[in-house]
């Protein structure tokens, strides 16, 4: 039974061997390996709290994208609303002047036509009376010897004419 249980001896020179191992260790081993470790949970730490970070920004990009967006969007739409409204206002002020001048051209053609229907009227008259003259020249010329009676009977038919041609 020797074998299961060791002798104290052994277990002394055991724990003293151990005790050695474990001060050397702890000396030259377990500082530095504490310190990597520490070293690895600050790094992880620190990458933990940028990824973080970068997460806020980038909401708040995202948010400043969509406000600016939204900004876009809605000076977007004032502009095509003022678009709009100026091209109707130009194409009420363009109706408005071909209506305008539209009126004065029919005004002056009106005023043309009747200054050359005046004109048209002066000038049929005048050749009426010229013809009637000629006529009533024929035909009295026969009967009147004297030419005083023939002005005075023309200058009456005349005065006959325009009376009648003025009413």
């Amino acid at each position: 039974m020797q074998l299961v249980t060791p002798a104290i001896g052994l277990v002394f020179w055991m724990l003293v061997t151990f005790v050695i191992v474990l001060t050397i260790l702890k000396k030259f081993a377990w500082k530095p390996i504490l310190s990597s470790i520490k070293e690895r949970e600050d790094t992880i730490s620190n990458a933990l709290n940028q990824a973080e970070q970068a997460k806020n920004e980038m909401a708040r990009l995202h948010g400043e994208n969509e406000q600016l967006l939204a900004q876009a969007r809605s000076e977007r739409d004032a502009m095509m609303k003022e678009a709009r409204e100026m091209k109707e206002k130009i194409v009420g002020d363009a109706k408005t002047t071909a209506e305008e001048e539209a009126k004065k051209l029919i005004a002056r053609a009106n005023d043309e036509i009747n200054k050359q229907k005046l004109a048209a009227m002066d000038e049929l008259k005048k050749e009426i009376a010229h013809f009637s003259v000629q006529i009533a020249e024929k035909l009295v010329a026969d009967k009147l010897e004297n030419s005083e009676a023939q002005q005075k009977l023309i200058a009456t038919y005349l005065s006959d004419l325009n009376n009648k041609a003025q009413a």
